[in-house]
């Protein structure tokens, strides 16, 4: 089958067409954003204008989704007005096909799944470092989603209370504030403002000063898995986002845990996510497929 494939994110908006295992015609669309929702999902529908004789519709977006709806619950002033947007009702409205609707992350993850780092394992968790820190909770090779569809929500673990005042940050004193990439780059660039971003961080990563600030992140990474590997004891724990290409990252957070927990959960296995910037698109294919066979079930 073929199944039209969009994933929504802050900057860009990636699509593709799956077929057989693969996705091709993939092509790249400015999300502008600060336009708004309204704008966004008419942006989608041209993209989905270009490709031809598809059967389903999956779609990976940035917010907290309603996927039973396809609706977005709630999204940050990222993409104004985006909030409420019924993604899946506009798309099937217009083109007739099932569609399913995924958040980025937990489409993410469940490209990982089914294709990438995960796929020999049943249950695991994936967490991505990036402008924030994202999660997913996989559990007999489907994403758990919760009461609220919003499950997994791993940057808003606390790790340091002395910071926190959530009248001002709801996030303030939670990991996603020291653990993202973004925590990382300002971290550094206090000390050297010539650094701007994690290309820049790891082309000096020589330099014993910005190596140590490194390290200091690192050890906030650790602070937060520390605590999911003794609440949900998984197998494995796939850490994805640009900034985890480094394999010095990746080692150090291995090495690092594996002297914070407790000797019972040291068979946990830390590893980079496989698919890049390819997974949400894969996960929202695979979602896709599982409704049209659902619907031709009904």
């Amino acid at each position: 089958m073929r199944i039209a494939v969009i994933d929504i994110g802050g900057t860009s908006i990636k699509s593709g067409l799956w077929e057989n295992g693969e996705i091709n015609q993939i092509q790249e669309t400015d999300t502008n954003a600060m336009l708004g929702g309204a704008h966004v999902m008419q942006t989608v529908l041209e993209i989905l204008k270009g490709y031809e004789n598809f059967e389903a519709v999956g779609v990976s977006t940035a917010g907290q989704v309603n996927t039973k709806e396809g609706t977005i619950l709630y999204a940050n002033d990222n993409i104004p007005g985006y909030t409420g947007t019924k993604i899946k009702e506009t798309i099937e409205n217009l083109y007739h096909v099932p569609t399913a609707v995924l958040n980025d992350v937990n489409s993410a993850a469940a490209g990982e799944a089914f294709y990438g780092a995960g796929r020999k394992e049943k249950d695991f968790l994936c967490l991505t470092y990036g402008t924030g820190v994202g999660g997913a909770i996989v559990l007999d090779g489907e994403v758990y989603n919760g009461s609220g569809y919003s499950a997994g929500e791993f940057g808003g673990i606390v790790v340091h209370p002395e910071d926190r005042n959530p009248k001002e940050d709801m996030f303030s004193g939670c990991y996603e504030r020291y653990a993202s990439t973004t925590a990382l780059v300002k971290l550094v660039n206090s000390q050297f403002p010539e650094l701007k971003n994690g290309r820049d961080i790891f082309g000096r990563i020589s330099d014993p000063a910005v190596k140590a600030l490194v390290d200091q992140w690192i050890l906030e990474i650790v602070y937060g898995l520390i605590s999911l590997v003794h609440i949900f004891n998984p197998s494995m724990i796939v850490l994805g986002g640009g900034i985890m290409e480094q394999e010095y990252v990746v080692q150090c957070v291995r090495e690092q845990l594996e002297k914070q927990i407790m000797s019972s959960f040291r068979s946990v296995k830390i590893v980079q996510a496989q698919l890049g910037n390819m997974a949400g698109m894969l996960g929202a294919a695979r979602a896709a497929q599982k409704e049209y066979e659902k619907r031709n079930m009904e």
